[in-house]
């Protein structure tokens, strides 16, 4: 009967029957697309909520009038049931930026398209809000109270208590009720995307356009930047992420003056309702209803959840100890173990080789510390080695290793800071001297302590020639 339906719309815009009929992959909503081409290639959509497509049709119209990069509804059925519109392609901005999100490295032509949607984004909000009738979105015309508590109920039900965790119902409703009152000081009359992030961003002739906007309402602009910047599977490290939103406030600084400093203590709170509003989703879609990409995307949910709370909300202190305890499940730390780095540092001695790497992953860095003054060439140091005190002494106080150590701790430090951001979990470092007793013992034991106390990894320290190994054990 569909198919009938969006066939006949074809045939009145162009005055000819579709050559060809596909159904598209399915996405996180009950609304289904068809591509009809023929004459012209265009998009059919089914949606059995009448209220949701009103909201895409006007919204849609409405954005265009604002030069506003959407696609054109073409026709709409009488029962309001069934639209065509324009086609745009197959090409999501969440598949252009592949590469990147599986590396974290993004390229300049990946970044310059961030740079184009996230700009476009206080355009959105505020030029699209002017005129706009609110009364058409659905299910709420405007971010209120109830949405919140929607949300955080989606999150408390459909992931939280499908976990099995324990937890006191009444004081994380109070801690709710908190985050509401925080969320609420930041009304505004601009237009809210809500679901603002790559999977609903189209890229046509190089240009990103709006796709999927059926559920904005009047909100505050700052939910819309932690949906996009805080994506769980876009996987932005932080240096993008910065850089992205210095992009979005030099263009919201156009419509409105922005204080800094309130600008970002209040995105904090927007991005950690926003991180549990997806979790609900996730666990709503990928857990009930069996969609294998929202069980894929928890754990990206999670790593972000864990990196908002090393920084505490003393607004909710509750909730806050319930999201570390969920973090800390056994069922989710498994899968964050995988991705953990261990860096193995080795000290060896040249004669007997350079050491292998056990991870297999063909070796990291090898610091030749020969050049530095040499204890072993003085009798009294013979019977030590390089983590007893008079041979820590003369090398201190000697001063050529803390200059050599100075240069190898900027490279490694650099790597470790990407092999972390990029999900990396295996990384060796290795010092040479000509006995493996004292320069290289000394560099080993330095950098082993100091990545453990610098970066919080786990590091497996071994001093070959000496039969010596140490753990220091990741900080959580």
């Amino acid at each position: 009967m569909f198919t009938e339906k969006l066939q006949e719309l074809y045939q009145q815009y162009t005055g000819t029957e579709p050559e060809n009929m596909v159904e598209l992959p399915a996405s996180g909503s009950n609304r289904r697309y068809f591509r009809l081409t023929g004459v012209k290639s265009i998009i059919g959509v089914y949606g059995t909520c009448v209220e949701e497509n009103r909201a895409f049709v006007y919204m849609a119209a409405h954005f265009r009038k604002k030069a506003l990069p959407v696609p054109e509804v073409y026709a709409v059925s009488e029962d309001q049931l069934y639209y065509i519109q324009e086609d745009l392609g197959d090409l999501l901005l969440f598949k252009a930026i592949e590469k990147g999100r599986l590396t974290t490295v993004y390229s300049e032509e990946e970044k310059d398209m961030l740079r184009k949607t996230i700009r476009l984004l206080p355009v959105f909000q505020f030029a699209g809000a002017d005129g706009f009738d609110f009364s058409y979105c659905y299910p709420q015309s405007g971010f209120n109270e109830r949405s919140i508590k929607w949300d955080l109920n989606y999150f408390k039900y459909c992931f939280l208590k499908a976990t099995g965790l324990d937890f006191q119902e009444d004081k994380l409703e109070d801690d709710f009720q908190k985050m509401c009152d925080v969320l609420m000081r930041s009304a505004s009359a601009t237009f809210m995307y809500r679901d603002f992030q790559s999977r609903n961003i189209m890229i046509h002739y190089s240009q990103p356009y709006f796709i999927d906007f059926q559920g904005g309402r009047k909100g505050p602009f700052f939910y819309d930047v932690a949906s996009f910047l805080w994506q769980a599977k876009a996987n932005f490290p932080d240096t993008l992420r910065k850089e992205l939103l210095e992009e979005y406030l030099d263009v919201l600084n156009q419509y409105q003056p922005i204080d800094r400093y309130y600008f970002y203590s209040q995105l904090r709170h927007f991005v950690l309702f926003r991180t549990l509003q997806v979790l609900g989703a996730y666990g709503f879609r990928g857990y009930f209803e069996k969609k294998p990409h929202f069980i894929q995307s928890v754990p990206y949910a999670l790593a972000n959840l864990r990196s908002l709370l090393k920084e505490d909300y003393p607004e909710y202190p509750y909730l806050c100890e319930v999201l570390k305890n969920l973090t800390n499940l056994s069922m989710f730390k498994t899968d964050l173990q995988k991705r953990q780095l261990t860096v193995t540092v080795m000290s060896f001695a040249y004669k007997k080789g350079i050491p292998d790497d056990p991870s297999g992953n063909g070796g990291g860095y090898v610091f030749d510390c020969r050049a530095i003054n040499n204890p072993g060439k003085y009798d009294r140091f013979k019977s030590f080695i390089g983590l007893d005190e008079p041979v820590i002494k003369f090398l201190e106080e000697d001063g050529e290793i803390l200059t050599f150590l100075e240069h190898a701790y900027g490279l490694v430090d650099a790597s470790v800071k990407r092999y972390m951001e990029r999900g990396f979990t295996n990384l060796s470092v290795c010092f040479g001297c000509t006995g493996g007793q004292h320069r290289s013992v000394y560099a080993a034991q330095h950098l082993a302590e100091h990545l453990n106390e610098k970066f919080g990894v786990k590091v497996e320290l071994i001093h070959r020639e000496q039969n010596i190994e140490q753990t220091f054990n990741r900080k959580d």
